[in-house]
């Protein structure tokens, strides 16, 4: 390349610095960009309004993260709209449920939790299982569909989940806060092949099942998008029918079946 005698575009930099970051984080507050690029908040709200305008990144209602546009990611724009994705796993997790009896729930990440955008609970025979409706809030790191989550994604986007995770004021929090433990369970998700519940986890994003019970225990699989994680499956059961083992070696080849099937079909093959 030439070496030019002329000055590099500042403002044009700080631009480029915060769409790399959103790449790489996949999402982020406003607050999340403060810490990772050192620029003052009116700056990077001049930047974001001026990338929103140019269509280079937008912002998600459920949360009000930053993403960058589908035109600067890998995969193809339709990956990343959950309305795809909810259509793509709908029959597939109507078939799982048939072959298993037991409800599952699909979720994708937020910021510091996941959500559930899709549920084939109506199906299940066991309907009445109390599983978490539309928009239902996930913990990260005690949940199995949390865990199925971070275990996989890319080190970028796990670092800046659990940056967040580490600076939230929410008690449910708290494990983001012991690293040992946090590196112990994801090496342990990852080594199992999917997620499962935190012993003292009961539903509730904050309190203890001592405090919070919903009778559930539930294992949950990645799903993927070509080398991408993108959302989780789950499975859930009453805890006092079946235990952990006993579920997984009964229906976890289902499980993972179902969300190897989702993940092909998003890519067409």
């Amino acid at each position: 390349m030439r070496d030019y005698k002329v000055k590099s575009i500042r403002a044009l930099d700080r631009g480029l610095e915060v769409l790399l970051y959103l790449h790489q984080a996949r999402a982020a507050s406003l607050h999340d960009l403060f810490l990772a690029t050192d620029l003052p908040k009116a700056t990077l709200t001049r930047l974001i309004v001026t990338l929103e305008k140019r269509g280079l990144v937008w912002q998600r209602l459920a949360d009000g993260a930053y993403m960058a546009s589908h035109t600067l990611q890998p995969r193809a724009a339709q990956l990343s709209d959950e309305n795809y994705l909810v259509e793509v796993s709908a029959p597939v997790m109507e078939r799982l449920c048939r072959k298993v009896n037991w409800p599952s729930v699909l979720a994708v990440p937020r910021l510091d939790c996941m959500e559930v955008i899709e549920t084939n609970r109506p199906k299940s025979y066991f309907s009445h299982v109390p599983v978490g409706p539309i928009g239902f809030r996930i913990n990260m790191l005690r949940s199995a569909s949390g865990r199925a989550y971070i275990a996989f994604c890319s080190e970028s986007e796990r670092q800046a989940m659990l940056q967040r995770l580490v600076a939230s004021s929410e008690p449910g929090n708290f494990m983001a806060r012991q690293p040992v433990m946090v590196e112990r369970l994801l090496d342990e998700t990852r080594r199992l092949g999917y997620g499962h519940r935190t012993p003292d986890f009961g539903g509730h994003f904050d309190q203890t099942r001592r405090e919070w019970d919903d009778d559930r225990d539930s294992i949950a699989v990645p799903i993927w998008a070509g080398d991408e994680v993108i959302a989780a499956l789950n499975l859930t059961w009453m805890h006092k029918v079946a235990t952990v083992p006993q579920i997984v070696k009964a229906h976890l080849p289902e499980l993972t079946a179902a969300a190897r099937e989702i993940s092909m079909r998003l890519v067409g093959v």
